[in-house]
């Protein structure tokens, strides 16, 4: 579900070149690619990119660099209208992923008017990590913004920052081929809540 609601927030924001740092299985790539975005990803396994080609149909014409995210941003010059960070390497996302100069980085890639969608795992609502994070991408942006589904266990939940403050809740744009309604249903319980400010 957290796929759909990052297209949903992505096409709201009416962008047409999208970069994302961290492919995962192809799914958020292909459903942009197939609404005629421009997609570049960025991703540091060459297995998972073979995966996502092989296995999750990810479209050859999606423009794939293999290697680390922070190196790519550091020498590549064009501007995104949406950048995308979801770069796990198991249960997390690298440190220096997550930090105020990377953040700050990000930022001066994005053309204007442009967002930044980072997807947190988060553990519970006592979970501190997506105010941690939050408060760092505020130093680099104004709106900063938490979209949520309280109450659950384990579960995604979407920083984003850059012209968010009128997006609204998602909904289902490009209906799944499975579990439609379940995911129709999950993206009902997101909402924003606060991101308190918790230091850097």
């Amino acid at each position: 579900e957290y796929n759909h609601a990052m297209y949903g927030l992505i096409r709201q924001a009416g962008a047409r070149r999208v970069l994302m740092i961290g492919l995962g299985g192809g799914t958020l790539a292909t459903m942009l690619d197939r609404a005629g975005l421009e997609v570049v990803a960025v991703e540091i396994d060459p297995a998972i990119v073979e995966l996502a080609r092989s296995y999750f149909a990810m479209p050859d014409a999606i423009e794939i660099h293999v290697g680390d995210g922070a190196r790519f941003l550091a020498r590549e010059t064009r501007k995104f209208d949406a950048i995308v960070l979801d770069a796990y390497s198991g249960a997390e996302m690298p440190a220096h992923l997550l930090t105020p100069a990377f953040f700050a980085r990000v930022k001066a890639h994005l053309a204007p008017g442009g967002i930044a969608l980072l997807n947190l795992i988060v553990f519970d609502d006592d979970d501190p990590l997506p105010h941690e994070i939050g408060s760092r991408m505020k130093t680099a942006w104004r709106n900063v913004r938490l979209l949520d589904r309280p109450e659950w266990v384990e579960r995604n939940a979407i920083l984003m920052a850059g012209r968010v403050k009128d997006l609204k809740r998602p909904h289902v744009l490009m209906k799944p081929r499975r579990r439609a309604k379940a995911i129709a249903a999950a993206l009902k319980t997101m909402q924003f809540r606060p991101v308190l400010d918790r230091g850097l």
